[in-house]
């Protein structure tokens, strides 16, 4: 348990009705006599005035003191809920610091629950993915986080890791004994069971994956095909410039839309051709960089005149080749380049038409799953400890059942192991610990 005391603002930044002053450690006590003027009763809200050095009011509040273990740090907790002016949470935050506290870092008050053991580390993820929230979908995930729903499912799977090791160390040692331990058949039933379970927790975290990060769409084509127009479509807003002057997009023009509770982060390039204008190759440079990093290529094209742009596009991740204005033409129009491998989409950013398909086409390249239950909130780090504990767990189920090198199979079930503890914080760094919790806002 840390030995010094921490304070912060816990509210926003901004003006408000209400605003928090958080203080934990073990001067926690002291500091709410100091302010208060005497001392409170675990878990009972107190009204009264904020005391100064000299005695005088900094402001009239609620003062909230949670003794230890039974608090959110598992440390003594003062909270003072005063108003929420910026000037007047500064005052009491220097009050509570003369008193002994120092200035919080962020994420320090959620650090010191997880080493306190009030929460593991993908619960203290799931607080800051829950503040951070870009959908309802993504709120509802993250309590689910944050209650323990996917720790509970990957220490399961942990358990039975161990319990796997320790079937198989037990029949590496007695191998020369008459029983052979290797060759009971519920061995690799359990192994595979394992393998099962892997999946349903990998679906679970994948699709909280898509909720927390979204999907990253390049809208790129040649000039004037319409690809502000359509950005503007789908984010129903007037969010890039639109004018019939061919290379008006110079920049990367990012607009963030939801659709079916998925993110979408729609990035607006410039018109792809050969120029000799020096800050319009720049965009497009940009442009290339872009739809390189992007989850998806929507590639745009003129429906009445269908040129594809004068570069190389090519790419493994999913393309849309969006056929646009297709309010100009008769009929479909040639699809001239056009292969099986692309999702084809005919559209008018002018009336509407297409714009329903389109959008159900991202949601689908994004790969949900909407009749998963329980899904909870992940990052992309869970997601890469998961693959690696699964490839390694189906690498001794194949080594258990064709009996090669058994006691290889029991170092694979210890790498998987240590992966999915590297989720929940049993076995871990400390400079990952510090990346995560840096993250955080400085009152949480």
């Amino acid at each position: 348990m840390a030995t010094d005391t921490i304070a912060a603002v816990a509210t926003g930044a901004g003006r408000a009705g209400i605003g928090v002053v958080r203080v934990s450690g073990p001067d926690a006590p002291a500091i709410c006599k100091q302010v208060i003027g005497l001392s409170l009763s675990a878990r009972m809200a107190h009204h009264g005035p904020f005391l100064d050095e000299s005695g005088e009011a900094l402001d009239v509040g609620i003062a909230l003191f949670f003794e230890a273990p039974r608090s959110y740090t598992g440390e003594h907790v003062l909270e003072l809920q005063g108003h929420g002016g910026p000037v007047v949470l500064d005052r009491i935050l220097r009050r509570v610091c003369a008193l002994g506290a120092r200035p919080a870092r962020p994420g320090e008050f959620s650090e010191r629950a997880f080493l306190n053991d009030k929460l593991d580390l993908a619960q203290a993820e799931a607080v800051a993915d829950l503040i951070d929230a870009s959908s309802e979908g993504a709120a509802r995930a993250a309590v689910r986080a944050m209650a323990g729903d996917m720790s509970r499912d990957v220490n399961a799977i942990v358990d039975e890791l161990i319990a796997l090791r320790v079937w198989l160390e037990a029949a590496l040692d007695f191998s020369e004994e008459e029983i052979d331990f290797l060759a009971d058949a519920s061995l690799a039933a359990r192994a595979t069971a394992l393998v099962d379970a892997f999946d349903q927790v990998l679906a679970r975290a994948s699709e909280g994956q898509r909720l927390r990060d979204g999907l990253t769409v390049a809208i790129a084509g040649r000039p004037n095909v319409g690809k502000s127009s359509l950005l503007n479509a789908l984010a129903q807003a007037d969010a890039a410039i639109v004018t019939d002057v061919p290379g008006t997009t110079r920049d990367l023009l990012r607009e963030d839309i939801l659709i079916d509770d998925l993110p979408i982060h729609l990035i607006d390039t410039a018109g792809l051709r050969d120029t000799d204008d020096k800050v319009e190759r720049i965009g497009i440079e940009r442009a290339r960089d872009a739809v390189n990093q992007a989850d998806v290529l929507m590639l745009v094209l003129d429906a009445a005149d269908p040129q594809w742009p004068a570069t190389d596009l090519l790419r493994d991740a999913p393309q849309i080749v969006v056929f646009n204005k297709m309010d100009l033409v008769d009929g479909r129009p040639p699809r001239k380049g056009v292969t099986d491998s692309h999702t084809i989409i005919e559209v008018s950013a002018l009336n509407g038409e297409g714009l329903a398909d389109l959008r159900e086409c991202l949601v689908s390249l994004s790969g949900r799953e909407f009749a998963i239950e329980g899904v909870y909130l992940a990052r992309r780090r869970h997601l890469e400890a998961l693959q690696d504990a699964r490839t390694a767990t189906r690498a001794a189920l194949e080594r258990l059942s064709g009996g090669v090198m058994p006691e290889l199979a029991a170092e694979e079930l210890r790498r998987a192991q240590q992966s999915l503890e590297q989720i929940t914080g049993r076995f871990d760094a400390d400079d990952l610990l510090g990346a995560i919790f840096g993250s955080f806002c400085i009152g949480k």
